[in-house]
This record gives C-alpha cells, structure tokens and sequence, in this order.
C-alpha cells in the first residue's frame, strides 16, 4: 500500500482545500511510492498565514530553548538512518551508503544551527556623538520560503530550513515533486517531534504541474520576506526573477559545470579514486559532481586507462542493494535525457571510453567520454547523471582556462601533491568553493557555501547561512542628552 500524506500547516496535518492529490513515484521500480496532497494557491496562503502567526512567539523563544529543539532533532533523525535509508531507495532511488551520508551530515547541519542561534551576533559601533553606544544587531526577517530538492533530499531539505529557523524567522517549505517526503515532510516530522512549535515550519507539497504556480504564490505573498532555492540554474533564474521583482532577497544555489583537475604532480591512482567518487556518488545526480577531468597530458593515458577500468567495474541496479553504486536517475526520463547527450556528443565525434548504450528503465550504465567537441551539448550542459567527459591539457595556463569555459562556478576539485603548486591553480579557477588534493564533492556544515556566475549566489552553512537570513539593525543609545541647533 503506498504511504498517504498530507500537508502540514499550522502544526496538523490537513489535505488540500481543493481535495486533489498526487503521486509519488519509486523510480526503480516505476510504482507508486506515496500519494501527497496537491496543495493550490489558498493552501500557500494557509501556510503562510500559520508561519506568520507563529513568528513573533518564535523569534521571542529563549536561544537555549530554541537550540535544545535542534539538538534533539539531530539525534532522532539519526535514530531513524534505517528509516532514511529505505525512503530514499523508494523515493529517490538512493543507495544505502548515500542515505547514510545525508543522515550524518543533516543531524550535523541542525547541530551547527542550534549552534548558531546561542552564538554572539551583532557589533558594538563607535559612535560619533558623545555619551552614545551603537550596536549592530542581527534580527529575524519573518516569513521565509524555502525550497528543497530531491537529489540529496535530507541534507538539502534540512539545509532549506535550518539556518532561517535558527535566526528566528518561521518558513513555508516547497519540498519537490520527487521527493515530497524525504526533502519536506520527513523533515518537518523530525523537527515537529523534537517539539518545534506549530506553525513555525510548514510543508506545502504540489502535483508537478503546479509547481510555477506555487511558487509564484509563495514568493508574492508580502508576509514572506526572503528565499532561498537549490535546483537547477533554469528554475533559479525564475525563482530569482520573481524575488527580485518583490524586491525580497535570495539565496539561490544552481546548477555546476565542475571541473576536477589532475596536475602533472598528481599521484594516478589516487586521482582515479577520487575522480570516479565526484563523478559517480549518488549516480552523478550532484550539484558539485565532476563533469569535466582534465587531466596533465603526462598522465592522460594512463590515467585514462585506468579509470576505465574503475568504472566499468562499478555495480549499478537496485538501490536497496548495499553494493550499488550507481543506482538508478531520479526518473526513467532523466536517464533518456542523459542517453541524449552521449548519443549527441557521440554522433558529433566523442570517443566512448566505457559504458554508453541504452538505459534500463531509469538506470544508466556510468559512461567516460573523450573527445567531447564543442558544439555537442554535453559540452556545456550539466550531465547530472553517471556521465563524465576526460581532457587532456598541456599546462598549468591550458588547464585554467578550460576550467573556466562555463557559465557555471560552483565548486572545483584540483589532485596534486604539491599544495603550493594547487593553491596558485586554485586562485586562478572562477568557482564559490574550491578542494585542493581532493575532488569536487564535499559539503561541511560550517563552511560557506555557494557558487558564482550561473551557479547562483549568497551561501548557506555556519554564520553566513545565518546572516542570510536576518537582517541587520543600527541602534544607538544615547546616555546623556543631545544638544540640537534649534
């Protein structure tokens, strides 16, 4: 029997007004998962309604009584890993040692935002007036709306939260439409048991075909007061668009076009590990996977060769297998899409190192391409899926400028054994983050993180997830009386 869910506003559990449900579907298997409701245009303005209700009361709440919730959510949603784990293979089509990654490092997000909210914010200002004190104080904005992905749906679902309820506003969460569950209401679930108070978090799920609609509505409503989005770079831009236009800010995290670099200092093998992991962890469906190898013409070929072999190895099929690393795509359709752009990029002159063919249902074969030219897709666009493309280059100068023809900058992965050889590299790559002896795909819950050009802008994690979410406030305090003019 598939799980039936509703939306969460105002702390219960209630279906849309309109009664309209959708589905929720296993994407290996192709059956239905769970039927949430399909909220409309007067459930956001419930939703919001409940957040905005709630907001003074919680933004009031004493800091260590604000942070005790965090804390014990971070535990109870480590006490359900099992639960996680089997959710993300029906929903998601996750692997075992994928969930168990977003398990660990969302609890460590919500302890990192209990942190935060007993940490000192705020300035003490000089003042030009004598006798006076000037602070900046970092306050609550109100309403937030949040909206949360599905490829790495309890990590990024925590993420979308976390840091606006730790700074004391309230939020209205957009969970996808392929992961309503895991990146929305397994979320608000964990919290609400943690004892968060009602309204404070509220799940607005939508059938797909609704979803500009809903956002619309979200980010009009006046009671909401910032954004936050993590998806893809052409969704970011209307989410974008649509906050500018309400002149709210926004913290948008995009799409990526990442590069890891292997130098002529790399060591081979240690690269090869490290590149298939940011190339094909959660079958490539990651912001900050490594689409593009380029790798010291020095070491092409062997490192080539190898990596082949390393991946044609890589056992791929059902999720809930605790061998699988390549599972399948979020969706049968996603795996066509990337079976188009191997096709493209073949038809146009690549060289299949290993993998290629058809997908089986939504499972595709982890492929290594060379020879990309550059008028195929694959060239430009986001893979997000088991697909990368190897290139070889000449020099330090060849390496960086390759790295840099994207529109993307999200993060960058740079292997070599001299750290002082890869930071002068580093400080030439155009990207938010950047790993130096290691490969594109980390995520700590402190550090700040966030992309440039098309990868968006703004940063979540430790303070600056914070200050993106408060505003900050100039107040004086006069200890003696002015003297005026007139």
């Amino acid at each position: 029997m598939p799980l039936i869910r509703e939306l969460l506003i105002g702390g219960k559990d209630v279906p849309a007004l309109s009664g309209r449900t959708t589905e929720d579907i296993a994407p290996y298997t192709g059956e239905v998962y769970a039927t949430v409701a399909a909220a409309g245009p007067e459930d956001v303005t419930r939703a919001v309604d409940a957040a905005d209700a709630a907001f003074e009361d919680w933004a009031a709440l004493a800091p260590f009584a604000r942070r005790a919730i965090f804390l014990k959510a971070a535990d109870l949603l480590e006490s359900r890993a099992e639960q996680v784990a089997d959710l993300m293979a029906q929903e998601v089509g996750g692997t075992r040692p994928w969930a168990g990654f977003n398990v660990g490092l969302a609890a460590n997000i919500l302890r990192e935002a209990g942190a935060a909210i007993t940490a000192p914010r705020g300035e003490v200002l000089s003042a030009q007036e004598a006798g006076t004190l000037g602070l900046a104080v970092r306050e609550p904005l109100g309403v937030v709306a949040a909206f949360a992905p599905w490829n790495a749906p309890v990590i990024l679902g925590v993420r979308a939260v976390a840091a606006p309820l730790a700074a004391g506003n309230t939020v209205v969460v957009k969970p996808s439409e392929d992961a309503p569950i895991a990146c929305g209401l397994l979320v608000a679930d964990v919290l609400r048991e943690a004892g968060l108070p009602d309204g404070v978090l509220n799940v607005v799920t939508n059938a797909r075909e609704d979803a500009a609609e809903i956002a619309e509505a979200l980010i009009a409503d006046p009671r909401v007061r910032a954004v936050n989005f993590t998806g893809s770079t052409g969704v970011g831009r209307i989410i974008g668009t649509h906050a500018a236009r309400h002149l709210k800010p926004a913290v948008l995290e995009l799409g990526g076009k990442n590069a890891v670099l292997v130098l002529a200092d790399a060591d081979v093998d240690y690269a090869v590990d490290a590149v298939a992991f940011s190339m094909f962890m959660n079958s490539g469906q990651i912001c900050m996977s490594g689409d593009r190898i380029l790798v010291h013409e020095s070491l092409a070929e062997e490192f080539t060769r190898k990596l082949s072999a390393k991946v044609a190895a890589l056992p791929a099929g059902d999720p809930a297998d605790p061998h699988t690393v390549v599972g399948p795509l979020v969706t049968a359709s996603a795996a066509e899409r990337v079976a188009g752009l191997v096709a493209d990029a073949v038809g146009r002159g690549a060289t299949v190192l290993t993998g290629g063919g058809r997908p089986e249902g939504a499972v595709h074969p982890a492929t290594v391409l060379a020879d990309v030219p550059k008028d195929a897709e694959l060239y430009y666009a986001e893979a997000f899926g088991p697909l990368g493309v190897v290139e070889a280059f000449a020099d330090d100068a060849a390496a960086i400028a390759l790295a840099n023809d994207t529109d993307n900058g999200l993060t960058c992965g740079i292997i070599t054994e001299n750290a002082t050889h890869g930071l002068a590299v580093a400080r030439r790559i155009r990207t938010g983050i950047v790993h130096i002896n290691d490969q594109s795909v980390a995520d700590e819950p402190h550090a700040p993180f966030g992309g440039v050009k098309a990868s968006g802008y703004g940063r979540f994690g430790g303070r600056w997830g914070v200050e993106a979410f408060s505003n900050t406030r100039w107040v004086t305090l006069a200890t003696q009386q002015a003297h005026f003019p007139f």
